[in-house]
């Protein structure tokens, strides 16, 4: 059984709360003098307070005080807390302040110092005999507190939600614009975001989480709860400077990449963003002036495919490391030459997949026939046949190189997925 000093009996409890023989709220009731005093002690006392504007602590919190004042008078009179529809001046101001960048234990704590402050002039003339009156005063201040603290935290953080999702569909207009080769000043202007001169552009790639495979979970839910973490990581690391096209499965970003600047796209971010995900992440990222970004989006998913097809492991990767794939998917009598290498292998699946197992298990016969439940001489007699229909010797350098090269071109002329 819960116990509250509102529950204790009294004589007078259909009239105002009396301390030191006189109505409680007196002390409040100059609210004018009072709302001075104490917003003069939020400026000199509580430093968050002390870099505000002046003209904010003489306008806004000086009314918002007296405003109070009032409401907490009047709860003494009535011995009632008030309810929701009178702390709409509260919430107003929270989600102002929200807007303002005004730091939430900042308002919060101001709001705790104004209540003690108002606590202790309501119980300095109290008396020996008024122990059941200065309980349940001090019931009804914390329960105030309670509802002025919850108002302003809602508040606050709604507006917080409101302003992010503002943020997030004007990043998400500009990325648009700028991907379609549409960015533009006014545009920008618009947005309330400026257009760098040259970003880091990024193709994502977004691996599924285990909860997406659980069968107890809603897959969309999971999937859903991946990304807005991968969201929140963004705006952290790169302070919500980065424009992001996302989906469940990955997307595009752009990154501003004017030199000096420290939150860019690199390994350890990744990670970093991978980590905060907790899925793994593959991307791809080319730099380029702002006018090339459509073409340069183009040539990112590009390369990211080029990683899908190749089966490398998730990470950053650029240009250099996928240069001889990329040039292979330019075409041309070489590539198609390269392609055709593997023919002879058409009518022996077996061998192509020793092929593939043997080159992915780093040249091992030992993890290759484990893997193909297959003696390892029965890998060695495969890969001389490889070398007999092909040319192909994988017992020397050339031969390897030659072998990986030849899948992958195979691979990305008939768009199928193999690891290599």
């Amino acid at each position: 059984m819960t116990f509250s000093a509102l529950d204790l009996p009294s004589d007078s409890s259909d009239t105002a709360l009396e301390i030191g023989g006189r109505p409680a709220s007196v002390p409040l009731q100059n609210t004018d003098r009072v709302a001075s005093r104490m917003v003069g002690y939020f400026a000199t006392c509580m430093a968050p307070c002390r870099t505000l504007p002046g003209e904010q602590l003489r306008g806004d919190i000086t009314k918002l005080t007296r405003s109070c004042l009032g409401l907490v008078a009047e709860m003494f009179d009535r011995r009632t807390v008030p309810g929701d529809e009178q702390l709409g001046e509260v919430r107003e101001a929270a989600a102002q302040w929200a807007r303002e960048g005004v730091p939430l234990s900042t308002i919060l704590r101001g709001y705790h110092e104004g209540v003690r402050i108002a606590f202790g002039l309501v119980t300095a003339p109290a008396r020996a005999d008024d122990v059941d009156q200065l309980l349940v005063a001090t019931d009804l201040m914390l329960e105030l507190l309670e509802a002025v603290t919850a108002a302003v935290a809602d508040a606050y953080v709604d507006e917080q939600h409101l302003v992010a999702k503002e943020h997030q569909t004007a990043a998400q207009t500009l990325a648009s614009a700028l991907l379609s080769g549409r960015g533009s000043s006014a545009l920008a202007r618009q947005a309330g975001i400026p257009i760098a001169d040259a970003y880091q552009v990024v193709a994502l790639s977004l691996s599924e989480h285990p909860d997406e495979r659980d069968p107890r979970v809603d897959a969309n839910v999971a999937a859903r709860r991946k990304l807005r973490r991968l969201q929140s990581a963004l705006a952290t690391v790169f302070a919500s400077r980065a424009l992001a096209l996302l989906s469940t499965k990955g997307g595009t970003m752009l990154i501003p990449a004017a030199e000096g600047d420290e939150a860019t796209m690199t390994a350890e971010t990744l990670a970093r963003l991978a980590e905060a995900a907790e899925v793994p992440l593959t991307a791809t990222v080319v730099t380029s002036g702002t006018d090339e970004i459509p073409e340069s989006a183009d040539q990112a998913h590009e390369l990211l495919n080029l990683v899908r097809v190749g089966g490398k492991p998730p990470g950053l990767y650029h240009m250099a490391d996928l240069a001889v794939e990329y040039q292979l998917t330019r075409g041309g009598p070489a590539t198609r030459r390269i392609a055709t290498i593997l023919d002879p292998l058409e009518a022996h699946a077996e061998l192509f997949e020793t092929m593939r197992a043997y080159l992915a298990n780093d040249m091992n016969r030992q993890l290759t026939a484990r893997q193909l439940y297959v003696h390892p001489n029965t890998v060695d007699y495969r890969l001389r046949r490889i070398a007999q229909l092909t040319t192909i010797d994988l017992a020397t350098s050339a031969g390897i190189s030659q072998a990986a090269i030849a899948l992958l071109a195979r691979d990305l002329d008939t768009g199928v997925t193999k690891h290599l």
